[in-house]
């Protein structure tokens, strides 16, 4: 026994020992600014779901990404809440979008922003599924890809530094990447919601993006939360097909599975904490059963130490005022 003589305690007598000995940190720079932007002018429309999170404007979402920036959080994540949908999602795709004309304008307001553009078809469905149906409802994985690789090019054309492909259609990864290769953007970058999970935790989210299917649900595309090895595959193909970064999604639920990935993979990895674990976290709080900031801080931390570089996460500009 090495008792007395070994004495795990002497590193923890103080704060400054404490952190002097501590393994995982977490900075602004290692998170992402999730964001809403919807139609209109000097909007800034609470999300009753989402305590701390609006939806926003193009205008007044610049003045947010000038904001963020400030704070030291070098990222942001635009979700595009359009007030027209159709079978085909043209919105999403259009070049003078909803998506697209945000992007433009946070990047006049600040340029050194990395914009990161989610592309997806469901908030522009009417349907609100993530791909193109037939007749009699399924999800049609081809057909699709053309459309989200031209969702990414409007994205790319209008300045956006990342395309993050979140609808998880097979194949979709190599069609953005050959798509945005064959107009020139050699240098814009993919994050690949790798391993998205088909959850329950993304309802606030679809209550913020009005995007939940209106029938059926997402678990012929999305992946079935009791596997492992089999994100592992998805996220070996989405890198050989061109990923320069590749999410776990949702976080908190799949440590195991970004800890994983981490062993697995040499490149960045994301965790999305998604609009739930969020949620959970802002209620607990307001009824006086967790500390807001401790439980905030300790499920980023965790985060960080399964194995993610980057965290997506509501909390971001929480985080970064609490320091």
């Amino acid at each position: 026994m090495s008792f007395p003589t070994t004495r795990p305690r002497r590193l923890r007598v103080s704060e400054t020992m404490r952190k002097m000995a501590r393994e995982t940190r977490v900075a602004p720079e290692n998170l992402v600014y999730p964001a809403f932007v919807v139609p209109g002018k000097g909007v800034a429309e609470p999300i009753p779901s989402m305590p701390g999170v609006s939806r926003y404007s193009a205008d007044n979402l610049a003045e947010q990404a000038r904001q963020i920036y400030n704070e030291g959080i070098g990222a942001m994540l635009v979700f595009g809440v359009p007030d027209k949908k159709d079978e085909r999602a043209s919105a999403a795709y259009d070049d003078d979008g909803i998506v697209q004309r945000a992007v433009r304008m946070i990047k006049e307001a600040e340029p050194n922003i990395v914009v990161v553009t989610d592309v997806c078809l469901c908030a522009y469905t009417s349907h609100g599924h993530c791909g193109v149906t037939d007749a009699a409802g399924a999800i049609l994985n081809d057909p699709s890809l053309e459309l989200l690789s031209k969702m990414a090019l409007s994205h790319a054309r209008a300045g956006a530094d990342i395309v993050a492909p979140s609808d998880m259609m097979d194949g979709r990864v190599a069609a953005i990447r050959k798509a945005l290769d064959e107009e020139g953007f050699t240098d814009r970058a993919i994050l690949s919601y790798a391993a998205k999970y088909a959850s329950c935790f993304y309802g606030p989210f679809r209550d913020a993006a009005h995007s939940a299917p209106s029938f059926g649900d997402r678990k012929t595309y999305q992946m079935d939360p009791a596997n492992v090895r089999e994100a592992i595959k998805e996220i070996a193909l989405d890198i050989e097909e061109g990923a320069d970064m590749v999410m776990v999604k949702p976080a908190l639920p799949y440590l195991d599975v970004i800890s994983k990935t981490r062993e697995a993979f040499n490149v960045p990895i994301a965790a999305y904490q998604v609009s739930g674990e969020y949620s959970m976290i802002k209620a607990a709080a307001a009824n006086g059963w967790l500390d807001e900031k401790r439980a905030m801080t300790e499920s980023l931390t965790s985060i960080r130490r399964a194995g993610a570089d980057i965290i997506l996460t509501y909390f971001a500009r929480d985080f970064a005022r609490s320091l």
